[in-house]
């Protein structure tokens, strides 16, 4: 069972947010985060270090009108990235996350 967190931006609520990631991530749940801050932004304030740890995949930047494309997959706009955050923060680089469809 998936979970994604969207809407507004949801890490304006990193402190309510936070427990709840971490305990459906502790119960296998695949958790998705929408937010408009790229991820090296994330990497470089430890306060969302514990979100990150909890999320499967990073849906990343803003959503930029002048670069939406309705082609793409899971995103509105082509600056968005989808990020395989595990991999991500075992390689100390952005990897991005691969479709299996």
């Amino acid at each position: 069972m998936p979970v994604t967190f969207s809407g507004g931006d949801p890490l304006y609520n990193i402190d309510a947010l936070v427990p709840l990631a971490t305990a459906l991530h502790s119960r296998g749940v695949n958790i998705w985060c929408y937010t408009g801050y790229t991820f090296e932004h994330l990497l470089s304030h430890p306060r969302y270090r514990s979100l990150l740890e909890a999320v499967d995949v990073i849906v990343d930047g803003p959503f930029i009108e002048s670069l939406r494309d309705t082609s793409l997959l899971f995103r509105g706009s082509s600056n968005q990235r989808l990020i395989n955050v595990a991999e991500s923060l075992r390689a100390g680089e952005v990897i991005l996350w691969k479709s299996d469809f």
